[in-house]
């Protein structure tokens, strides 16, 4: 469910109230009856909440029908809008982890996270940057990489949440290579049979021979190398600044950017409302909307729940080859 104090529970009810997402998953949510209740009361959907503390029945699931197992009772201050506390990141701590067992144990094919509060999770002891980490420490420990995604274009990144000042230093042989590998292996399983990959430079005009930096040949282009010795179908370093015109039009099924602002501004000038976040490289399949909180539209019933019926989507058609 997410953050209790922001967008989650709306965006979930309005997602669930699609028949375009119910006619491809029969959806658990994992979470908190107050706080679904006031999210369906200002999603305006019509939805009627059944308790299912085991799993959804065989039988076919009612129509206008939300399944929540309920895993917290939060009071009302606990979920004030706008105001994340240790209270409400435990609570979420929990959905994850229950969501994780899950998967982990084939109970469900996969699992679809609304947006958590950093802070709030930390808050109350649970010392994680966020899913990703999470998930995977939940999941065995697995290298993961964050996917974002969306019908146009598909980025991966070297280096997720890290000062831009730190980016230089994190950009090594082993975590370019990693990360070209991880996406290519994850997109032939759950997207697309021979990936083909563009690896970016760090710098502007991919060093400039050397002149704005040397990355790109001392690091980047023998991970790139490397990587199509072993069969995989990946050019680089590319130049940022030109390359994602081509992979917006079909030229790449992939961007393997090396931080996150070299590949979410391009991503979310195309896909805002849209995106889903993948984690790569974990066991289970796991999306998430490719946006926060948003505690300034918590409750307001504007918040467009977009990306979290995308996340659901791409998380059932991932899940069917299984």
């Amino acid at each position: 469910m997410g953050d209790p104090s922001g967008i989650g529970p709306e965006i979930i009810a309005a997602a669930l109230a699609d028949p375009a997402v119910t006619a491809l998953c029969r959806p658990l949510v994992l979470g908190d009856r107050a706080a679904i209740e006031r999210g369906i009361a200002v999603a305006g959907a019509r939805l009627s909440v059944v308790s299912a503390p085991e799993l959804i029945p065989a039988t076919e699931p009612a129509p206008k029908t939300l399944y929540l197992r309920e895993l917290s009772t939060l009071q009302p201050d606990q979920m004030v809008y706008g105001r994340p506390g240790p209270a409400g990141g435990d609570a979420c701590y929990r959905y994850i982890c229950a969501a994780a067992q899950l998967c982990m144990d084939g109970t469900v094919a996969a699992m679809a996270t609304a947006p958590i509060n950093k802070e709030s999770l930390n808050s109350a002891g649970h010392r994680f940057p966020g899913h990703t980490e999470l998930l995977a420490e939940l999941t065995g420990g697995h290298e993961v990489v964050m996917m974002l995604a969306g019908d146009r274009l598909r980025v991966t990144l070297v280096t997720i949440h890290e000062a831009l000042a730190d980016v230089p230093k994190l950009v090594t042989f082993d975590r370019v290579l990693s990360t070209i590998r991880i996406t290519n292996d994850s997109l032939s399983r759950w997207f697309c049979k021979a990936p083909r990959l563009a690896v970016l430079a760090l710098n502007p005009h991919c060093g400039e021979g050397g002149m704005f930096g040397d990355e790109e040949s001392r690091i980047i282009a023998p991970a790139v190398a490397a990587a199509r010795a072993e069969g995989i179908d990946a050019v680089g370093p590319l130049s940022a600044d030109t390359l994602f015109h081509f992979a917006a039009h079909g030229g790449y099924d992939a961007v393997v950017c090396m931080y996150h602002d070299q590949g979410l501004i391009p991503l979310k000038l195309l896909h805002f409302d849209d995106g889903v976040n993948v984690t790569l490289g974990l066991p289970i399949i796991r999306t998430s909307v490719d946006h926060g909180t948003a505690y300034d539209l918590a409750g307001t019933g504007k918040a467009s729940p977009a990306s979290m019926k995308a996340a659901l989507i791409m998380a059932a058609q991932m899940a069917r080859p299984r």
